[in-house]
């Protein structure tokens, strides 16, 4: 079948060995979870990308668990370093004018969801891919207190990365039941997730070249441990 033989050059991806798949997730997890480049990087579909394509490894079962572990390694460095990052600036940070995601208002968004809801927002901020970049920078620079915010950030490391890894292993060996179907699946995220790199690396030399603003953090309201609105009201 044709797409079959024009995927022939996946040989080369698979003889790489799970090495190559290793490299690219852990530097990805580590930029999206550390360094405002990490929000214009496919970080959800490159984990799903990786499960599959370790799924026509003959060691991929042994590899997606040892690899899933160390994505959790890299996704709690990353937001440390994040946090450092925010704590050190102070709470001034720098936006973008008309950026596209370095903008006032996803920060003014992601500072009233710390302060709103705290502990959690750092739970939540893992599975939305923006917020999860933003997050570790304001939360350090509003001077959340570092032991809760580690102890969130890492329990969202524990469910993020390894859930996709392990979705996509399982589904890669689903697919590869039908013998040309995983080659082409392989195939078309590979392609999908390097064009998707370079039109990101793209889209962040455009935004830090947008004329830079000052936000000011309001940490006159002290982020909560808890959530502020555990209890809902009655209803009038």
């Amino acid at each position: 079948m044709p797409l079959p033989l024009a995927l022939g050059g996946l040989d080369s991806l698979q003889s790489a060995g799970p090495a190559l798949v290793w490299t690219v997730v852990l530097v990805f997890v580590f930029l999206e979870c550390a360094l405002i480049i990490g929000l214009f990087l496919p970080g959800d579909s490159m984990l799903l990308t990786a499960g599959i394509v370790l799924a026509s490894h003959e060691t991929g079962h042994a590899q997606v668990w040892g690899l899933a572990v160390a994505t959790m390694i890299a996704a709690i460095a990353g937001n440390q370093v994040g946090y450092v990052v925010g704590h050190r600036t102070g709470h001034t940070l720098v936006a973008r004018k008309n950026g596209r995601y370095i903008n006032t208002r996803n920060l003014n968004r992601v500072t009233a969801l710390l302060q709103r809801h705290g502990f959690l927002a750092v739970l939540v901020a893992r599975w939305i891919p923006w917020v999860r970049t933003l997050c570790p920078l304001v939360a350090g620079a509003a001077r959340m207190d570092h032991r809760r915010y580690t102890l969130a950030s890492s329990i969202g490391a524990v469910i993020w990365a390894p859930v996709l890894l392990l979705i996509g292993f399982y589904a890669g060996g689903f697919l590869d039941r039908v013998s040309w179907l995983l080659p082409s699946v392989i195939g078309t995220l590979v392609v999908g997730l390097i064009a998707g790199t370079v039109l990101g690396i793209r889209q962040y030399r455009i935004e830090m070249a947008r004329p830079a603003e000052d936000f000011d953090l309001d940490i006159t309201q002290p982020i909560p441990a808890v959530p502020a609105e555990s209890v809902p009201e009655p209803h009038r």
